[in-house]
């Protein structure tokens, strides 16, 4: 069976190869889905492969909330050396002999930065400063000061050690909130042994709950165009966003929501006890969009509103 010119809805998670930019992987998804409306939910380097969700269709209204979700990644740091870039990418700028670090010494390290911490962020990333992106001010040769940031190591686990050389490494798998820099982490754990150390290797191994079993690549999307089967592989974004809580409304409350009307919280099952974002859905589980609860707690307003296509299936539904 061969789709012909689909509006595609959901996200579709690409295993990114080395070498591409983020931007790359979702020029080269547009192509092939035909699809203009595409967005990934949070940048990798070209050197780092793994999980990069799309959100294709309407599914790019939730691009936002996606990128909140916490991330984990496997990253080998190498101690003794130093680079501008934070990874083996950039110019080296220091080397120093770390054959003296212990294994226990370099695992007690990495284990210290579990909870929240303050990082400031590497002259290669996005970050704005004054309207400008660190990047391209750091390919001008131009060096700001960088007000730190608050992150969540959510959990470290020491996969590797290799000790006893001048350059020893170690590889780990961290979880972690958005907003972390991995390569500066590696670095700060460098500077806490009293060494320079720098970002060798960097997988992302998982985002807003995707893992590399649910991932295709980009050599597999034609194929699966050809024999029907890129449905199967689209995911219902509403249910990736397992921060947010979910209540449901009856008939006639679901459509004042899809009029963009406040329903009383009363009216809903479950009732929301709590303000901030909720997702809703029809009693029937159709997903009705995102809705904000008032401080009184009393009413739901609408925030993004997805009006469903009854023809289809919930998990290619969206606006």
């Amino acid at each position: 069976m061969t789709d012909g010119k689909r509006n595609w809805e959901g996200v579709l998670a690409i295993w990114k190869p080395a070498g591409w930019t983020s931007h790359d992987v979702v020029a080269k998804a547009r192509r092939l889905l035909r699809e203009r409306r595409i967005g990934h939910t949070g940048t990798l380097d070209p050197a780092v492969t793994g999980v990069l969700p799309l959100c294709v269709g309407r599914a790019t209204r939730l691009v936002e909330y996606l990128q909140e979700a916490p991330k984990t990644y496997r990253a080998k740091l190498r101690f003794g050396i130093a680079t501008d870039s934070e990874d083996l990418s950039g110019e080296i700028i220091e080397r120093k002999d770390a054959s003296f670090l212990t294994e226990p010494a370099i695992r007690e390290a990495v284990f210290s930065f579990v909870g929240e911490i303050d990082q400031i962020p590497p002259m290669v990333s996005a970050v704005k400063v004054d309207g400008k992106r660190l990047y391209e001010l750091a390919r001008q040769g131009i060096t700001v000061e960088r007000k730190a940031r608050r992150v969540t190591i959510h959990r470290i686990d020491v996969d590797e050690v290799t000790a006893g050389t001048d350059e020893p490494e170690v590889t780990f798998t961290v979880a972690c909130s958005k907003g972390t820099y991995i390569r500066t982490l590696c670095v700060d754990i460098g500077r806490k042994l009293g060494v320079p150390a720098v970002m060798a290797e960097l997988v992302r191994l998982e985002s807003a709950g995707i893992s590399q079993e649910h991932c295709v690549t980009l050599e597999e999307i034609p194929g699966l165009i050809e024999k029907g089967e890129m449905d199967g592989k689209l995911l219902a974004a509403d249910r990736l966003l397992t921060q947010l809580p979910s209540t449901s409304a009856a008939e006639q409350e679901s459509r004042y929501a899809l009029q963009g009307k406040g329903i009383r919280t009363e009216r809903l099952r479950p009732v929301p006890d709590r303000q901030g974002l909720w997702k809703l859905y029809r009693s029937d589980g159709v997903f009705l969009g995102l809705f904000s609860v008032d401080e009184t707690t009393e009413w739901i307003r609408p925030v993004k509103v997805f009006h469903p296509s009854e023809d289809q299936p919930h998990d290619s539904q969206s606006d």
